[in-house]
């Protein structure tokens, strides 16, 4: 199995308490620990979002997802580096093919394309881009991955389709990647989303529990057979929300401490929830034996790469130390 790691920046109020002129520090720092040689990780990852979750918060801070590929694509020489994921209609997606060929350049190569339809509904309309049905959503996600597919193999995209049109678009630098930046194709939709993934992922990401997840596969498999695509080809990926520690009381006392850090934001009905999500079906949470079992059991369903959240990273290092020298071995 293989592994990647988000870095905390703020969208699941995961820097609070700390100076913003201590972010970048704080995330830059993290990110060197997953960069190093010796680390199991072998990617690092943002979230493509504006506002705080599951509270919108007008003064806690959310990092820019591309802004931060950018610096990461500076500051880290070894990781790939992606966003799970990108919303596609957040941006034009000529404009995004180009962002993401520069970082691409800036980076040697270590980019990945994470891409979904978009749901957070609180920050779409905030921003102005309306919050069309789920239709209109996905039909932009396929014309959108079409023009960057487009983009990264040709150095040019031209579209004219229901929901973006374009016209000769030039995306010069090309990626460094042979045949363009990887596409992740985030979320489970069967009829729509897994389509796409078939047609163009090199990744697909979806969670839910493990009779969900082995039928999502099938279903993928089957668009894939339709296609005539290898489904082994593309390597699923499912995010975790991981919180490890030496033993049974260790785990309790970290899960108190992000309670009682996140509580004074979240109020009581919303922490409720963001604690019972912390056991859900995505969630990695135990000892180093309990967490490496779990994964196995994910593996024996066909998933290839794991990502990890630690919602104590910007705070405590020691439980992502844990997993790195107790569970990861364990699963490589």
């Amino acid at each position: 199995m293989r592994f990647g790691m988000f870095v905390p920046q703020g969208w699941r109020h995961d820097l609070v308490g700390i100076d913003p002129s201590e972010h970048w520090a704080v995330m830059n720092g993290l990110a060197a620990h997953a960069d190093a040689p010796d680390s199991p990780f072998e990617s690092i990852w943002v979230y493509d979002h504006f506002h705080t979750t599951p509270v919108p918060s007008a003064t806690e801070a959310t990092h820019e997802a591309w802004s931060l590929m950018a610096a990461y694509a500076a500051s880290t020489s070894r990781v790939r580096i992606g966003q799970m994921c990108t919303c596609m209609s957040y941006r034009n997606p000529a404009y995004l093919a180009k962002v993401a060929a520069t970082v691409d350049v800036i980076s040697g190569g270590r980019v990945e394309m994470g891409i979904g339809g978009g749901w957070y509904e609180h920050e779409w309309r905030a921003y102005g881009y309306g919050f069309p049905p789920i239709p209109e959503r996905l039909g932009r996600l396929r014309e959108g991955v079409e023009i960057m597919h487009q983009a990264w193999t040709t150095g040019a995209a031209t579209l004219d389709g229901e929901h973006y049109q374009v016209d000769g678009a030039i995306v010069q630098p090309q990626p460094l990647q042979p045949g363009g930046i990887p596409f992740w194709i985030a979320g489970g939709g069967e009829k729509v989303t897994l389509n796409i993934a078939a047609k163009y992922a090199s990744y697909t990401n979806f969670t839910g529990t493990t009779e969900e997840f082995a039928h999502k596969s099938e279903v993928l498999r089957g668009h894939c057979e339709r296609l005539g695509r290898d489904f082994s080809s593309i390597t699923r990926s499912s995010n975790f929300n991981t919180v490890i520690g030496t033993d049974d009381a260790d785990v309790a006392r970290r899960l108190d401490a992000i309670e009682a850090r996140l509580a004074p934001f979240l109020g009581a009905e919303k922490m409720a929830r963001y604690m019972a999500d912390l056991h859900g079906p995505t969630a990695a949470v135990g000892t180093p034996s309990q967490v490496a079992a779990k994964l196995a059991e994910r593996r024996e369903l066909g998933l290839g790469y794991s990502i990890h959240y630690f919602p104590e990273a910007a705070y405590d290092r020691s439980g992502l130390e844990l997993f790195a020298a107790e569970v990861a071995p364990a699963l490589r």
